[in-house]
């Protein structure tokens, strides 16, 4: 058990078989635990100030109070309220299932505060059109300090790789497991993997086309080995080995900062194709 904090004694007894059960029938962790019996604490010593002793006294007007007025709940932020109320309604459904209090269960009816999900953001079209170039500057810039092009020509794998994940709106999981033979050159399109392994066929514009054009063509020759390390990938990485996740993240965050951008992630360039379209007219 986690270290006890102080629960009024008319309630420690029910506490304590309903922290037993969360402990052993649903394996909870300590620091749960901890985090229910605060909960508890906060509850049963509101109730106890109120002049009600017993769980068996407790109503809805009772709950209502308790979640609106009292101080250790009104400062919690949104997701910390849901997760007192969830508190709450398992420990009284666990005294329903008890026998020990035989009514209904007085928190069914209070509502849980709205949780909003924090959206990615987007970039700019113009800051996307620098994130774009970047690859071209970054080569720009290094045959003016070498006056030698590096080979391999991996500039050309980045920018194809950007413009694939902006062209077509894909995860960074998705871009690097791009098959070559998923690529339809002809068609303008590509078969992508997705979550729960579900494909769906995506098209990309002229700008994309042309950077995979110019990286199967220039630069991903360089890389194949013979001993079939890519498992036909369409990015490789510098050993010719498939890019990884990671790997994807690392590109995208270097031509960021190369571009002069912070903050920049793969989903950021995901979420920026769903804005632009939607702009451009797109139907949703």
């Amino acid at each position: 058990m986690p270290q006890a904090i102080p629960i009024p004694e008319c309630f420690e007894g029910v506490c304590r078989g309903f922290l037993s059960w969360l402990r052993v029938e649903c394996g909870l962790s300590g620091n749960t635990l901890d985090a229910y019996r605060r909960d508890l604490r906060d509850l049963t010593v509101d109730l106890e100030r109120h002049g009600i002793t017993s769980v068996t006294s407790v109503g809805p007007r009772h709950r209502a109070r308790h979640v609106s007025e009292h101080p250790s709940v009104r400062g919690l932020a949104a997701p910390s309220v849901a997760r007192h109320l969830a508190t709450i309604r398992m420990f009284f459904r666990f005294l329903r299932s008890e026998g020990i209090v035989t009514d209904s269960d007085p928190t069914e009816w209070l509502e849980r505060p709205s949780q909003w999900k924090r959206l990615p953001g987007m970039m700019t079209p113009a800051s996307m059109h620098t994130l774009l170039s970047a690859p071209e500057v970054g080569v720009s810039q290094e045959i003016a300090r070498t006056g030698v092009e590096p080979s391999p020509p991996l500039w050309m794998r980045d920018k194809a790789l950007l413009e694939l994940m902006y062209g077509c709106g894909l995860r960074a999981s998705e871009a690097a497991g791009v098959l070559s033979c998923n690529v339809q050159r002809s068609l303008s399109c590509v078969i992508v993997t997705g979550k729960g392994n579900k494909q769906r066929l995506v098209p990309f514009g002229a700008p994309a086309s042309e950077a995979i054009d110019r990286y199967l063509s220039k630069c991903r020759p360089q890389l194949v080995r013979p001993d079939g390390r890519d498992q036909g990938r369409l990015l490789l990485s510098r050993t010719g080995r498939p890019l990884e996740r990671v790997a994807v993240w690392q590109i995208v965050r270097r031509n960021a900062l190369l571009a002069g951008i912070r903050g920049v992630h793969p989903h950021l360039l995901r979420h920026s194709f769903a804005t632009h379209l939607l702009h451009g007219g797109a139907d949703l």
